[in-house]
């Protein structure tokens, strides 16, 4: 029997089916997954699966074979899969897989692919059983094998039904198996997918007082758009930034849904040069949303607020520069900074900043990134524009004594303060006329100096103003002089 014309995709659910082998569902699944800052993956917008993402899954199965060669067909994978990395096998020896076939969910039918293997009712228009039996392929049309072995072809119809309370979204794998014996085998299926990612979610709440003091939380966002659903997930995070060779590799409205309550924090481990975070109980990932669990426990740090004017930066000439032009730079803006040491290895994240305002509310003051900061190193975030403080960056003075070989530069920077309290601003300078270069004066007592910095820290009053002047020489040898 075939029936043409266009299909229209309705519902269906999951069933144990007739004609084939039938594959149990993934029962004690473990997935380790591995970070990625892909924004469609975290998007509260969109609908649609997401090949972002990387993770690794292994999946107790347990299907039901007869003996002799056959087939067998595993349904409710994830969309996005590597067809050269799927592996099924047999822990206790009784069967080998002969081959295998990736069915990719793909075209207007996707959700049907998992459905592939299992008995389904397809029904028209007005309620009428077109086919029944075993769905043998879902792509231009049903195929679909009864209990006589008739295989039908339906290109139109208005649901197809099954028994059961889940429906298998995702890819299907076809098998073809050697059993020693009929019954129920356990297996284990692994495979590599895309979909699903994580990374590290940061708040940081400024405490009150002149010491700059910070409740900081860490979170774990786990985002799944993989097309499919994973129930009572054991969940291992990787951080650090594995290659990936293949081009498919990592480079419904959005919910939110909140993991199970775990009774542990994560178990922090590394694994070859990367780091690790075991959570303690399972969690529940639906499709289409973006989970959050604790990474470490909420505790109290030090930071560093700065207020920062910054010209330039590390910059090597091949040649002293002697045009007058030369890195006359200088905006107008101060930017507001926050840096704080990892108490412990903190995985790349964004960092999104509060502080009480006047009445005590917790408000939004900026956000940055931080990348992946080993246990005593600084991490440091950009959180916006100063409002109330200005510089203006003015060159004093220019003379080059190509003779002597010395070139003399003079700046001034004037900062301004409209605010009601006195500001320490941070002023940092990069002499990048030439690597050899010394201070030759300033107004005030540099904080620090490198080779390719100066460091300036000056205090500007409320509603004040303050300048800082200052003067640097560069020199060079015979056979450093520019032609």
């Amino acid at each position: 029997m075939t029936t043409s014309h266009c299909s229209a995709l309705a519902f269906a659910c999951v069933a144990a089916f007739a004609g084939m082998s039938p594959a149990h569902a993934a029962d004690g699944t473990a997935v380790t997954l591995y970070r990625s800052d892909s924004a469609a993956l975290y998007a509260s917008t969109g609908e649609g699966n997401v090949a972002e993402g990387y993770a690794v899954v292994r999946e107790q199965r347990a299907l039901t074979l007869a003996a002799g060669i056959h087939d067998v067909v595993i349904g409710d994978l994830p969309i996005f899969l590597d067809p050269e990395s799927l592996a099924l096998g047999f822990p206790g020896g009784n069967a080998t897989v002969i081959s295998q076939r990736l069915l990719l969910a793909q075209g207007q039918n996707a959700a049907l692919t998992g459905l592939v293997g299992h008995t389904v009712d397809v029904l028209g228009d007005n309620g009428q059983p077109l086919a029944s039996g075993t769905l043998l392929r879902a792509g231009d049309g049903l195929l679909v094998r009864d209990h006589d072995g008739n295989t039908s072809l339906v290109r139109q119809f208005a649901a197809v039904r099954t028994p059961g309370g889940d429906f298998p979204t995702g890819a299907s794998l076809s098998l073809r198996v050697d059993a020693m014996h009929s019954g129920l085998t356990p297996a284990v299926l692994s495979y590599p997918t895309s979909g699903l990612g994580w990374r590290a979610a940061y708040v940081a709440t400024l405490q009150p007082g002149t010491t700059c003091r910070m409740q900081f939380e860490s979170r774990a966002s786990i985002a799944n758009r993989s097309g499919r659903d994973w129930r009572d997930t054991k969940l291992t995070l990787v951080a650090g930034e594995p290659n990936f060779a293949k081009a498919s590799g990592p480079r419904p409205v959005m919910m939110t849904f909140a993991a199970k309550a775990a009774p542990a924090l994560p178990e922090q481990s590394t694994l070859a040069d990367y780091r690790t975070y075991a959570l303690p109980a399972t969690v529940d990932l639906p499709d289409g949303s973006v989970s959050q669990v604790p990474l470490y426990a909420t505790r109290t740090l030090d930071c560093e607020r700065t207020a920062l004017y910054e010209n330039g930066g590390s910059f090597q000439p091949q040649q002293p520069m002697l045009e007058r032009d030369f890195n006359v730079g200088g905006s107008s803006a101060i930017i507001s900074t926050l840096k704080l040491q990892a108490f412990d290895s903190l995985p790349a994240g964004y960092l999104r900043v509060l502080t009480a305002d006047k009445n005590g509310t917790p408000q939004f003051i900026g956000e940055g990134r931080i990348d992946d900061t080993p246990k005593g190193n600084d991490a440091s975030i950009t959180l916006g524009t100063a409002f109330d403080l200005r510089a203006e960056r003015t060159r004093t003075g220019f003379s080059v004594d190509k003779s002597g070989r010395t070139l003399d530069e003079a700046f001034r920077i004037d900062l301004s303060n409209a605010g009601d309290h006195p500001r320490t601003v941070t002023v940092r300078e990069h002499p990048s006329r030439w690597r050899q270069w010394t201070l030759v004066s300033s107004s005030n007592k540099p904080s620090q100096q490198t080779p390719d910095t100066l460091e300036f820290r000056i205090e500007v009053p409320a509603n004040g103003k303050t300048t800082l002047d200052y003067a640097v020489r560069y020199s060079w040898t015979a056979d450093e002089q520019p032609q």
